[in-house]
């Protein structure tokens, strides 16, 4: 039993030494962080502007489709629409050419949220099958966000959002409240740190004539400028940028050296939405249909007036 014992515990600890000494090549998966989670208490500024657009300079348009008005406590879908050509794409970090990815964040009035899966029905859950959803922080659950996802798949994402009750929530009123949206497609121009991405046109570092245009192994290309002294300079151009330039061409500071790589932008816009009372709906339908029937009883009234009339005229 004793030399069992010895035999599972040196197995055991050979195995943990062997595991241990494994050069692991595979790299752990990196999720692509939301910035403004990171940098932004509130996505919005008091000039209304969205923080995305601090990152995705290009403008881009985008739609919002949503209910003009909702009960309490109902689950409504509002509709958020990234359009852009399906044929574009997008230079990554690596200087290689991808499909575009999509993102979008959603403000909400106080009291409404992302509507709890049980209440959701199959029709919004296949709508929004393959797209994770969650609100913007623990304390902010108005605020939804979502992405990067692809974008060929996700040209329209739909948010199943659930309306307050002011019944139960006395800081929620019967009014008419502002939903704010705004949506990406494709790589911003600006990392949070605020250096620029590799999605941005290469303007020139240096005055002078081009006098080599040299590529590297990696896929970069080096450029060779003689300035008017007689000093040569380099200047590197990230792989996957095409050049608009040719050797022997003089060239300014500041001048583009490439296209722009940007296929993608940010947008943003707002639609509003009435929190109805049922109450008001039902005085509603009341009312109307009293108006209805006063009419028609004064129609009917009218007529047998005139019949009178008609008898009394023949005698």
């Amino acid at each position: 039993m004793e030399l069992l014992k010895r035999l599972m515990k040196f197995f055991i600890i050979s195995f943990i030494f062997v595991i241990s000494s494994i050069p692991f090549s595979m790299k752990m998966s990196e999720a692509y962080p939301i910035y403004a989670q990171q940098g932004y208490t509130n996505p919005r500024a008091a000039n209304g502007r969205i923080a995305c657009a601090n990152c995705h300079l290009a403008e881009k348009p985008i739609q919002i489709e949503s209910p003009k008005a909702v009960l309490p406590n109902k689950v409504f879908e509002a509709a958020v629409k990234i359009p852009y050509p399906k044929d574009a794409k997008q230079i990554l970090g690596n200087g290689q050419l991808s499909g575009l990815n999509v993102g979008a964040v959603v403000i909400l009035p106080e009291g409404f949220k992302l509507a709890p899966n049980n209440l959701i029905s199959n029709e919004i859950k296949e709508k929004s099958k393959g797209v994770y959803i969650s609100p913007y922080s623990a304390t902010q659950e108005n605020i939804l966000v979502v992405g990067p996802i692809s974008g060929d798949m996700h040209q329209e994402i739909i948010f199943p959002i659930l309306s307050p009750d002011p019944g139960t929530n006395k800081k929620i009123n019967f009014l008419k409240y502002p939903i704010y949206v705004g949506a990406n497609r494709g790589r911003g121009q600006i990392y949070p740190t605020g250096e620029k991405s590799n999605n941005n046109i290469i303007t020139s570092s240096f005055e002078g004539q081009i006098i080599n245009i040299e590529p590297l192994n990696k896929g970069d290309t080096s450029l060779t400028i003689l300035n008017s002294n007689g000093k040569e300079t380099t200047q590197l151009i990230p792989k996957g940028l095409s050049l608009i330039v040719s050797k022997k061409d003089n060239i300014k500071l500041d001048q583009p050296l490439t296209k722009d790589p940007n296929v993608g932008g940010f947008g943003q816009t707002d639609v509003e939405i009435v929190l109805q009372d049922p109450n008001r709906v039902l005085g509603f339908i009341i009312f109307a249909f009293s108006i209805l029937f006063t009419q028609i009883f004064f129609v009917i009234k009218k007529k047998q007036f005139e019949k009178v009339q008609a008898v009394e005229l023949k005698f």
